[in-house]
């Protein structure tokens, strides 16, 4: 049975209104801490930063829906908020890790890495703006391009993962080049990949098969066990799915229009 509504009052409004927001800055503290342990060389602490930012950069839209307190100055927060937090700062924990080793190769190549770092940045700036601007015309069910929270898991468990296995980012600064330039083109990229969500409007657009709670459970386990390489590989198989479908709608006999995103 509804419940009538609460008589107006001015404190809970501003409360409920405000909660979104605060889980908004907590991801933005996440990724400015993120880049400040990076320059320190706390190069674990920076990449775990990334992902509290990644799973409240989660939290806060639920939290607006169901408080409905959706407004266009959290839409513009929020993604304000992610381009530090999944643009600035997984480029600079990279550049800071490995990226900057390049300069032993010659000045040239220094400024290779440099320039791998701004492009980064620069395409998940490209691809907030692409997401805002086109969040209304595309299908819920779908991402256009790598979600910059997704490259950020990419970049980080990259990090995390070799970080912790004792591997110095200066020996693998190639890798870390070809991963952090192929990241950055997957965002502004005309792939699809799965936003796991459904086709529908309001709660029902949360809905998710059920197969995908399963996953989910062994991807939990998974990460008591070994965190840093479980992201890596979540990461690393989200980021391929993209390039994958589009493979499989391009095969021979896939019928027309199958190619198309």
């Amino acid at each position: 049975m509804d419940q009538p509504p609460l008589p107006p009052g001015p404190s809970r409004g501003r409360g409920i209104y405000l909660l979104p927001n605060l889980f908004t800055t907590g991801g933005l503290f996440a990724g400015f801490f993120a880049i400040i342990a990076a320059s320190q060389g706390r190069f674990g602490a920076a990449c775990v930063a990334i992902f509290v930012a990644a799973v409240l950069d989660g939290i806060d839209g639920r939290v607006a829906r169901l408080t409905n307190t959706q407004s266009e100055f959290g839409v513009q927060y929020d993604s304000l908020a992610d381009l530090i937090s999944f643009g600035m700062a997984p480029a600079l924990v990279m550049y800071h890790w490995a990226l900057m080793s390049l300069k032993l190769d010659g000045v040239t190549i220094g400024r290779i890495g440099w320039l791998a770092a701004f492009l980064y940045a620069a395409c998940a700036a490209l691809r907030l703006a692409r997401f805002n601007s086109q969040v209304s015309k595309v299908d819920k069910r779908w991402f256009v391009g790598l979600a910059s929270p997704a490259a950020a898991g990419l970049m980080a468990s990259f990090v995390w993962t070799s970080h912790d296995l004792g591997w110095d980012g200066g020996e693998l600064r190639y890798a870390a080049l070809a991963v952090t330039v192929v990241a950055a083109l997957l965002m502004v990229s005309q792939l699809r990949y799965s936003s796991f969500k459904g086709g529908g409007s309001g709660p029902r657009s949360d809905r998710v098969p059920f197969f995908f709670l399963l996953i989910a459970l062994a991807v939990l386990i998974a990460l008591w066990i070994d965190p840093p390489k479980t992201l890596l590989a979540a990461a690393s198989l989200y980021a391929l799915s993209g390039p994958a479908q589009w493979l499989w709608r391009r095969r021979p006999g896939a019928g027309p229009g199958a190619g198309v995103p």
